[in-house]
């Protein structure tokens, strides 16, 4: 029985171990799944949201034990892993507030003689393929709403955290859900993908890598089922010479190095109105170096390490590439004790004399380093902003709401921030563009890929 292993980046350890599913678990999951869908269908939705109510009710309870979980599985910072239970709880309970009028049927203007109405129904058996780094919060984005439909749902969850699924299946298990509905599998890349092409599944919600997008996008070539894809970002934003300095400084610093830059929508390019590039430079560059590297159980720090060492040399590799190109890098390593070459724990780093033809400012980085350019206006902003395969946010900071609305709408992003950055309002449509992605969730625009239109067109009796 093949194993997988989830490596703490904290201290290298196996932190927890879990037996991969086969082929006989996938066949149960996936029968069941189909046996319970036309009952969950049935079941009226003030029910379904009471059982879904109850169960992050049940997950919350254990919010304590869930965050210091996620430390150890994937190195948030102790005091900052809370805070991702206090957004999974945001989404899910707005998502299921907003679920009966977003479920609600459509109906036209009255017409003589007859009764018209558009029905959501829900697709069937949904599976979600959510990653490490943020895993409730991604995941909540699917499952929740999917289940809210109608959908049963089989969630497949990072080897990096299998325990927020687990946490998941015990939650709707003391909720009450009925069998089938909810499931969750810890499954290779392989078994993963033979789950996709299965024709139980009827659709699938992946975030990941724009090579994992197009792998699910592959498997699914054959059949006519949609996928919702959350991919890459390469996010910028703007300081315009009108900005609150402080406030971009504090937000951007943070929306570069939070989460060790792990972050799909975080902050990775910047771009400063000529003005006020100096001032912005050398205050980003004294908050970055107040930043504690280190232990990610110990209280006092606020940066820990990257989930893997692979992934942190990759960071490495990239910067001292940029810097070979022409780059300056800012901040020096020996200023944080816990940096240390061939692991996962690397300082920040802010970048300059950085240019387009850098993969630092191309490619996605996702790791704890940001680079800052120099611009005359907005229209330069605006086109180094587009110059991106990526689309997933933007942000604009100003105290003109015109100009950063106007500037807003020539961007190719899915969310368009101003005056903040990293961020997911559940009432808002989370979507990308380009290769950041496709389809939406979250608001009451995230129910429609969940569900399909049926419409009912009655001539009435005369």
């Amino acid at each position: 029985m093949a194993i997988q292993k989830t490596i703490s980046p904290v201290d290298g350890r196996v932190y927890c171990e879990r037996p991969l599913g086969g082929a006989a678990e996938i066949e149960a999951a996936l029968a069941a799944a189909a046996r319970a869908a036309a009952s969950w269908k049935a079941t009226p939705l003030d029910r379904r949201i009471a059982l879904l109510s109850a169960a992050v009710d049940a997950l919350l309870a254990g919010r304590d034990g869930a965050a210091e979980e996620l430390t150890w599985q994937m190195g948030r910072p102790i005091g900052q892993s809370p805070g991702e239970l206090r957004g999974f709880e945001e989404r899910a309970r707005f998502m299921l507030e907003i679920a009966p009028t977003a479920l609600a049927d459509i109906r036209p203007a009255v017409k003589p003689g007859f009764d018209r109405w558009i029905r959501r129904e829900p697709l069937g058996p949904v599976f979600v393929v959510a990653p490490w780094n943020y895993p409730y919060l991604t995941s909540v984005n699917a499952v929740i709403p999917a289940l809210a439909a109608g959908n049963p749902v089989i969630l497949k969850h990072s080897h990096q955290t299998p325990l927020v699924a687990e946490r998941y299946a015990a939650a709707m298990r003391a909720a009450g859900l009925p069998d089938g509905v909810f499931q969750h599998l810890h499954l290779s890349h392989g078994d993963t993908e033979r789950m996709i092409r299965d024709a139980r599944v009827a659709f699938v919600c992946f975030t990941g890598s724009v090579a994992g997008g197009a792998a699910v996008q592959r498997a699914l070539a054959d059949r006519f089922v949609g996928a919702g894809l959350e991919l890459g970002g390469k996010d910028p934003a703007y300081v315009r010479a009108d900005a609150d300095l402080d406030h971009a400084v504090e937000t951007l610093v943070d929306g570069a190095f939070f989460n060790s830059g792990q972050s799909c929508c975080g902050i990775e390019r910047i771009y400063v109105a000529a003005p006020v590039y100096e001032r912005f430079v050398e205050a980003a560059v004294a908050l970055t170096r107040q930043y504690k590297l280190g232990n990610p159980t110990d209280a006092a720090t606020n940066l820990g390490p990257m989930v893997r060492t692979a992934a942190a040399d990759f960071v490495r590799a990239q910067t001292a590439e940029a810097v070979a190109q022409g780059a300056r890098a800012l901040i020096d390593p020996a200023g944080f004790a816990a940096d240390r070459t061939g692991s996962p724990y690397l300082a920040p780093q802010i970048l300059v004399d950085v240019d387009h033809s850098m993969r630092v400012m191309s490619e996605e980085t996702f790791g704890p380093v940001v680079g800052i350019m120099k611009v005359a206006d907005d229209a330069e902003a605006l086109r180094r902003m587009n110059d991106s395969r990526y689309g997933l946010t933007a942000a604009v900071f100003t105290r003109d709401a015109g100009s950063a609305a106007r500037i807003g709408d020539g961007i190719e992003t899915g969310t368009v921030f101003m005056n903040r950055c990293d961020y997911l309002d559940p009432a808002l449509a989370w979507t990308g563009v380009k290769e950041s992605g496709r389809g939406c969730t979250l608001s009451a625009v995230g129910y429609e890929q969940l569900t399909r239109p049926k419409s009912f067109h009655f001539r009435l009796p005369s």
